[in-house]
């Protein structure tokens, strides 16, 4: 058996560990592994490389992929030179199928988000061998509890709040904290509520400046000089659309997020006449060392993807449910994503304590109910 590995998408902590603990299982029984680079362009160009024991040792602590990865190639609409471009994107599908296949591979394991899986969704409808393994730092992914990277980011986003608490207060300003996440606000919500934010702004509730500006000058009335927003960069407010930075031509997700939190800024200083500063995280959520959680969710994966090559089991992506390890078709796994809710008891919580989301209808309703 010889098996393929590939890392689609964004980087994210905790690749390493997975093709590592692929790796292992694979030559553990007898197999031959095979990295392409970059994503999918090294199955469209046929960029690939052996990987041994020795290749995979101890490069479970590295963040990012020794395979290198790309969010623009997308085989069914190639964009890369010199098989597409932009203006003129071709459909590179037979030439990657053909190159899986001369290499007499016997399966595919796929690491990355949704759009990773959806492609490869739709090479195992053409009869590619292909298993899944979910990689997103947003948590959005609906048929797994969690994605591996997420931990990490959120420790990233939450040492960000902590450490911004002192120069707020030394200043008597308003910071402003934005995180990733595109669509879901999974990271600035657990950010916002480990590091005590005083306002958090999510894609799944519109907020309204005038609460949001009220929640602060209500601060500043108890004697509470300072505040600190956390906003995922797909916030948005009621009536109004996302802040979007830019578009990238080929890529399975064109729309760039970011700068949410200079509108939020801008809102806020002519709402309450006090100084506010902006913090955009960006990157540095997906880069550095994984924590020991995604350490463990990422082998566990990594396992799990060649216990299912073993089993001939294709078409499906390894999940996590509660404590175990489990596996869901992938046309389960994509199209939907996951996202808050903003009646979840972790809302709620947040509530509790005084947080605002920028909508005061939403506190005086929830607050209501009783989460059990």
């Amino acid at each position: 058996m010889k098996i393929g590995i590939l890392t689609g998408g964004g980087d994210c902590p905790g690749l390493n560990a997975v093709i590592r603990a692929v790796t292992k299982s694979a030559l553990r029984r007898g197999w031959e592994v095979y990295g392409y680079l970059d994503g999918f362009k090294g199955l469209v160009e046929d960029r690939r490389r052996r990987l041994t024991d020795r290749d995979v040792s101890g490069i479970i602590i590295r963040g990012g992929t020794i395979l290198g990865t790309s969010n623009i190639a997308n085989p069914f609409s190639y964009t890369l030179s010199p098989y597409g471009s932009p203006g003129a994107p071709a459909d590179m599908t037979e030439r990657a199928i053909r190159n899986f296949r001369k290499l007499g591979l016997g399966a595919l394991v796929a690491i990355g988000g949704d759009g990773t899986q959806s492609m490869s969704l739709r090479f195992h409808k053409l009869g590619l061998p292909v298993v899944g393994v979910p990689k997103t730092i947003d948590n959005d992914l609906s048929a797994t509890d969690f994605t591996f990277g997420f931990d990490t980011a959120l420790k990233v986003a939450t040492e960000a709040v902590d450490r911004l608490h002192t120069t707020a207060d030394a200043h008597d300003r308003v910071l402003i904290v934005e995180t990733m996440g595109r669509y879901a606000g999974w990271i600035a919500l657990r950010a916002g509520i480990a590091g005590g934010g005083d306002v958090i702004l999510l894609p799944e509730i519109k907020y309204r400046p005038a609460d949001v500006t009220a929640a602060i000058r209500e601060r500043r009335r108890r004697g509470k000089n300072f505040s600190i927003v956390v906003v995922s960069e797909g916030a948005a407010p009621e009536g109004g659309g996302m802040t979007v930075m830019k578009t990238v031509e080929g890529s399975t997700d064109p729309v760039r997020l970011g700068g949410v939190s200079y509108r939020v800024a801008e809102m806020i200083e002519k709402g309450t006449g006090i100084e506010s500063r902006v913090v955009v995280l960006g990157h540095l959520q997906r880069g550095g060392e994984p924590t020991p959680f995604d350490r463990w969710l990422a082998t566990g994966f990594g396992a799990g993807a060649a216990e299912l090559i073993a089993a001939g089991r294709f078409g499906r992506m390894v999940a996590v449910r509660g404590p175990e390890f489990v596996s869901v078709p992938l046309s389960a796994a994509v199209g939907k994503l996951k996202r808050v809710s903003p009646g979840s008891c972790e809302v709620r919580a947040a509530l509790g304590v005084g947080t605002s989301f920028g909508r005061a209808d939403l506190a005086a309703r929830l607050l209501k109910r009783v989460c059990s």
